[in-house]
């Protein structure tokens, strides 16, 4: 058969196929996402379509590949004060840049490089000499990350993010890992980060910060209120992030716990404004003194940690790894506070500390 026999033999609803087939055949080129997609992960129970109700800005895969590094081989378990913690504030810093806030650690800098002098005391040896003290003062070096949201409206006053981003490291040849503590914490301040930048500028500026050697004695965090990049007394508030990778088994499965919740009157506004919030559960375990929050509160600071810890077993121990994270949960939790950060950050409402229950 020649050509135009070929053609006239072909029907209208052939070509119409053929056309269907061919349009179906071109796809547009997908735009790359900001992390690559994770392996599904057993422990996680998550569905294969996740939250897409609850907090559609929330990208899930960028915050399992944060952790999966920050918690994985690769840091060592981020000791206070290593090169596997410098590492980890590198990687912080540039997901900062790429997310788009601007430098706020000075000199036009994300990260702040803290030397610490401390005097260090000498053993007494197996002889009867007395104990001598060091003339040569012990040298720690630690690493804060810190950028902004500038404000539109009232930029000098500043809502602070924070969450500690080191951890154990490697004890007696054992890796401690921080998942939960405090991985978790991290990655959610950095999500929070990525979607704020994305969304409109707010009238207050919005400061994140991730501490360095924190499990040290809160050293990143003492040594940027004496070495501060802003005034400490622009905080408004500050919101610490530490442990919301599992759930609290006291609580509702949505819930997180606020420390400090009677001594101030920013809770109860949080909860008005959408966060899942109650009190701490564990007043024994006195929390509000026990991370970053309490070296600013203790300068009169309005200064809370947000949690979900629950006194889990793996708490300080090699056990606290990725694969024990709840990452549906964690998701909630990052998703639950995104309206309650943005009304605080939009507001002119001040918390204040309740009468007698300042540190």
């Amino acid at each position: 058969m020649n050509l135009r026999k070929q053609f006239s033999a072909i029907t209208l609803s052939t070509l119409l196929a053929l056309l269907a087939t061919f349009c179906g055949g071109q796809t547009s080129v997908p735009q790359q996402p900001e992390q690559p997609p994770p392996r599904r992960a057993v422990h996680s129970h998550r569905p294969d379509v996740r939250e897409a109700a609850v907090a559609p800005a929330l990208c899930a895969s960028c915050v399992q590949s944060n952790l999966t590094y920050l918690a994985g081989p690769a840091l060592h378990g981020r000791g206070s004060g290593t090169e596997d913690e410098h590492r980890a504030a590198q990687f912080i810093a540039e997901k900062l840049k790429l997310y788009g806030l601007m430098p706020a650690a000075g000199d036009g800098q994300f990260i702040q490089t803290a030397t610490i002098h401390s005097p260090v005391t000498g053993n007494a040896s197996d002889s009867d000499s007395e104990e001598t003290k060091s003339s040569e003062p012990e040298v720690t070096t630690t690493w804060n990350v810190l950028g902004k949201i500038e404000g539109t409206g009232a930029k000098d006053e500043v809502i602070l993010l924070s969450a500690h981003l080191d951890h154990l490291g490697v004890v007696k040849g054992k890796t401690y890992y921080g998942a939960d503590d405090n991985a978790s914490g991290t990655v959610g301040v950095m999500e929070l980060a990525r979607i704020l930048a994305k969304g409109p500028r707010p009238n207050r500026t919005i400061v994140v910060a991730l501490w360095g050697s924190e499990e040290a004695g809160l050293l990143g965090s003492e040594y940027f209120l004496q070495h501060p990049a802003f005034p400490p007394k622009d905080i408004v508030a500050n919101l610490e992030f530490e442990m919301i990778g599992r759930r609290d088994q006291q609580l509702k499965s949505h819930e997180l716990w606020l420390s400090g919740w009677d001594r101030t009157n920013l809770g109860p506004e949080l909860v008005a404004h959408g966060a899942d919030l109650v009190a701490d559960p564990h007043k024994a375990e006195k929390f509000f003194t026990r991370s970053d929050n309490f070296a600013l509160a203790k300068q009169g600071i309005i200064a809370q940690t947000v949690s979900s810890y629950g006194l889990h077993a793996d708490y300080h121990q090699p056990t606290d790894t990725v694969d024990k994270i709840d990452f549906q949960h964690l998701d909630r939790a990052i998703a639950s506070m995104l309206g309650p950060v943005t009304w605080l950050a939009n507001t002119d409402f001040k918390p204040e500390w309740v009468e007698g229950k300042k540190p």
